[in-house]
């Protein structure tokens, strides 16, 4: 574990906040909360960022989501436990989130064109890029994550 290199929210406030009301739009979203949460959360075990992982899996579970899939999510595709909405968009942001395999490809996108509205996909795609500049920025700047008992 390490400390935090620079206070980076306070430093550059308004692009902290314009971030996080990015995230507060989101949470607004047609996809509904609970599917946004289980993007930040899959995006960010992907990136491999401490700080978010421990957030978002305690949001979703503050917000009632049910452990085993919190749990399970970094093995989704091996369980039945998520919807094909959500299998669509989980697959569509693990894609994304790795860019250095190259672009999203059509097998991935087309689901979403099946399952979802337009604006619902664009919706993926900024609640993704969204985490991954979260993901980045405390990786980057190795935001601590506190012990603390599960809720």
């Amino acid at each position: 574990m390490s400390s935090l290199r620079i206070p980076y929210y306070s430093l550059s406030p308004a692009v902290y906040q314009a971030m996080g009301a990015a995230g507060t739009a989101l949470d607004d979203s047609p996809l509904g909360k609970s599917l946004v949460h289980l993007l930040y959360l899959r995006v960010s075990q992907i990136n491999g960022c401490a700080f978010c992982v421990d957030k978002h899996a305690r949001d979703l579970f503050k917000a009632g989501e049910d452990f085993q899939r919190i749990n399970s999510l970094v093995t989704w595709r091996e369980t039945d436990f998520y919807s094909p909405r959500e299998r669509a968009a989980l697959a569509w942001a693990e894609a994304a989130t790795r860019l250095a395999d190259g672009e999203v490809p059509d097998p991935v996108f087309r689901p979403l064109q099946e399952l979802f509205s337009e604006r619902e996909i664009a919706d993926i795609g900024f609640a993704t890029a969204l985490m991954n500049a979260w993901n980045r920025m405390a990786i980057g700047f190795r935001q601590p994550v506190a012990r603390a008992a599960f809720p």
